[in-house]
């Protein structure tokens, strides 16, 4: 199925800002006459559809509450930070704008009600990353506002969700290592702390199973602690393991500096892949060995299945996930 054009892929073609297009499609003032024809032409000859079907009605306020736990947030270097990023440019091209809110985590756990469904401000919500599950029922169970949820989900509630190919996307990397010959493969995640490194647990246990190789339980290797924090150690000493799989590149990226610390070379002595391909820039980001996350077009398929349920329309409902693929770098050798 062909992409759809969005304002920003006319305003790349054409060399001018995306406000500048909206004004010039929209009819509005703020745009030359002949830049304005210069757009239309631009966006007919790409097959633009216009997204008016889109628009808010009187009824709307055209905002987006985009809910994030506080803990998860930090600032725009963090993974969530980026999914928040995707999040809001794929709202302002359907004519909606977001408005962040940070869940402290005792709202999170008295399972308040954000503060932005307060006074009419917001025609839907869009959370983002991991919640309480009883949290995560409440506002499901809410009949206030069409919800959708992004990057999180949890067994036995029925909810409209957006996630990553967690399970058969570490199902893949631990396939190449087994191809790159190692058998002593540990995974390097807290499997009970969120529902997405569980995901990537069991395609890494799928891959030993079909490929004959008895787990040991002390390859399953903490990365943080149960309230989502980080470890900045997560092991000194590999024993017999050859290779890891890490529930992130974050955790991949501390496990190596461990390693190293402790005398191992990555990838003369022991391979690493982590997963999601995404490090701030500071962290050697071009070197792990990974499986990338698609935010821009999770992001989009969420806020377009959001809008539609806003407008009572057919939409996907239910876990919707999006495929990326395995990404070759520096962190494994073959054996």
């Amino acid at each position: 199925m062909a992409k759809d054009v969005t304002l920003a892929d006319i305003a790349a073609r054409v060399g001018v800002s995306n406000v500048a297009v909206s004004k010039a499609l929209s009819g509005k003032p703020g745009v030359s006459e002949e830049l304005r024809s210069r757009i239309k032409e631009i966006a007919a000859e790409m097959g633009y559809v216009s997204t008016t079907s889109a628009k808010p009605n009187a009824n709307e306020t055209g905002n987006i509450g985009v809910i994030i736990p506080e803990s998860s947030y930090g600032d725009a270097v963090t993974f969530y930070g980026r999914l928040y990023e995707k999040v809001v440019r794929a709202l302002y091209e359907n004519n909606y704008y977001g408005i962040l809110e940070l869940l402290t985590k005792e709202d999170e756990k008295a399972a308040n009600f954000p503060k932005v469904m307060q006074d009419g401000k917001v025609d839907g919500l869009i959370f983002v990353g991991q919640l309480d599950e009883n949290y995560i029922r409440k506002m499901v169970q809410q009949n206030e506002l069409p919800v959708f949820f992004l990057d999180t989900y949890v067994p036995f509630v029925e909810l409209d969700t957006v996630i990553s190919d967690g399970y058969y996307g570490t199902y893949q990397l631990t396939n190449y290592l087994l191809e790159q010959g190692y058998r002593n493969i540990a995974f390097v995640g807290s499997v009970d702390v969120t529902s997405s490194i569980a995901d990537r647990y069991w395609g890494y246990r799928r891959s030993l199973r079909e490929n004959q190789i008895e787990f040991k339980t002390e390859w399953e290797i903490a990365d943080r602690d149960p309230y989502g924090k980080s470890f900045d150690k997560i092991l000194s000493d590999p024993k017999d393991v050859e290779a890891y799989v890490c529930n992130s590149d974050y955790a991949a990226h501390i496990l190596i500096r461990n390693l190293e610390e402790a005398g191992y070379r990555v990838p003369e002595d022991l391979s690493v892949v982590g997963f999601d391909d995404f490090l701030p820039t500071e962290m050697d980001e071009h070197r792990i060995t990974t499986y990338t996350v698609d935010m821009e077009r999770m992001a989009g398929v969420c806020v377009k299945s959001l809008i539609k349920k806003i407008k009572h329309k057919r939409y996907g409902g239910g876990i919707q996930i999006v495929t990326g693929k395995l990404i070759k770098k520096d962190t494994v050798k073959e054996r």
